[in-house]
């Protein structure tokens, strides 16, 4: 068990990382914390992706000239995509929770819902 443990502990980190930002997406009503929450969940999904990607043995593909087993690159080029992509995705949710916090006074979510049933 320790030994499966100590070869996949990178699973182990992948769940927990997803768990907790689930957690606080869910949890919190806060609307900064909600990002944070989704960033922490995004990493735990890169970190899968990876982690599903490694080869043992493998070398890149590009550049070697070996006849062994090679890794595949395309995960690793999707995961540099979708850190683009979550780092804008961070900038406008963050832009958008400023803008809610000078219309409302607040970030808490469930301030601005009720605010919004009262107009």
């Amino acid at each position: 068990m320790m030994e499966l443990l100590s070869t996949h502990y990178n699973y182990i980190v992948f769940a927990i990382l997803l768990g907790v930002g689930l957690y606080v997406i869910i949890d919190d009503e806060n609307l900064v914390k909600k990002v944070i929450g989704l960033n922490i969940f995004q990493t735990g999904i890169f970190l899968f992706f990876i982690t599903i990607s490694v080869r043992d043995g493998g070398v890149p593909a590009v550049g070697t000239g070996s006849e062994s087993a090679y890794v595949n690159p395309l995960p690793h080029v999707l995961i540099l995509t979708a850190i683009v992509v979550g780092v804008s995705l961070t900038a406008l949710a963050l832009a958008l929770v400023v803008r809610i916090h000078e219309e409302y006074g607040t970030i808490r979510e469930d301030v601005v819902a009720e605010v919004l049933a009262d107009e």
